[in-house]
């Protein structure tokens, strides 16, 4: 069941007042949600609610609280993306995948061998986001993913420590995941990077190595960019 946010000050007395007309329109005219339907909400200190609607119109939705707890659905630790901008589809795909998976900040690059023109790419951000909302609700997760414009991989690594820095390659693989993640500070973010359809170039490569950054495999299979998201990020979960 997807959850849809709310503030805190729409809650009174185990009873609940909504007039955001975004959220009130996807449930009145998409989901066309009827009286006595119970749907969730969480707001913006985690907690879930389970309300019973009374009424719903175009404008307002009104019902009553059967029951409120703290959302459990998140990771104990940071964990981000750095995902190289793909074809629409596969942008999509790879923010979804993301945003399921805990990554709680999505960065965006245009590396060398991106598919997609440069020019295709500006005002992206919001309709990026927009994707990672979606899916936020889709999955209940009870933190939001702020997905960000794109940057300059030395802008983005500024943010992180090095060694929390996870390279994924489909060659000059210098460590399997378990290694990699032997030297992770646990208590600081964790940045895994993705390249696009093409994968990194010679120069991106050199790059890397010039900073230091731990270039990691995901195995002999060569997986499509959406699907080294998932893979990549699901390993990190897996060994923090």
């Amino acid at each position: 069941m997807p959850h849809f946010l709310i503030k805190k000050e729409n809650i009174e007395n185990n009873f609940l007042t909504l007039k955001d007309e975004e959220t009130i329109s996807h449930l009145f005219s998409s989901l066309r949600v009827k009286s006595g339907e119970k749907i969730k909400f969480i707001d913006e200190f985690e907690t879930v609610y389970l309300v019973s609607v009374k009424e719903i119109s175009k404008k307002e939705l009104t019902g009553n609280v059967i029951e409120s707890y703290a959302s459990k659905r998140k990771l104990d630790f940071d964990l981000c993306a750095l995902i190289s901008v793909l074809k629409p589809d596969g942008m999509a795909l790879a923010i979804q995948n993301a945003v399921q998976l805990g990554a709680r900040e999505i960065y965006t690059v245009y590396s060398n061998n991106c598919a997609v023109k440069f020019d295709s790419i500006k005002n992206k951000k919001d309709k990026w986001q927009k994707i990672g909302m979606e899916s936020f609700k889709q999955c209940e997760r009870a933190d939001i993913a702020n997905v960000y414009d794109v940057q300059k991989f030395e802008d983005i690594f500024k943010l992180f420590k090095k060694e929390n820095i996870l390279v994924f390659a489909e060659k000059y693989d210098e460590f399997n995941l378990k290694e990699a993640m032997a030297t992770v500070d646990k208590n600081e973010k964790i940045l895994a990077v993705f390249g696009p359809e093409g994968g990194f170039d010679e120069n991106e490569f050199e790059f890397f190595k010039s900073q230091n950054l731990k270039l990691v495999t995901l195995g002999n299979l060569i997986l499509k960019a959406p699907n080294a998201v998932c893979a990549g990020l699901f390993g990190i979960i897996q060994n923090v």
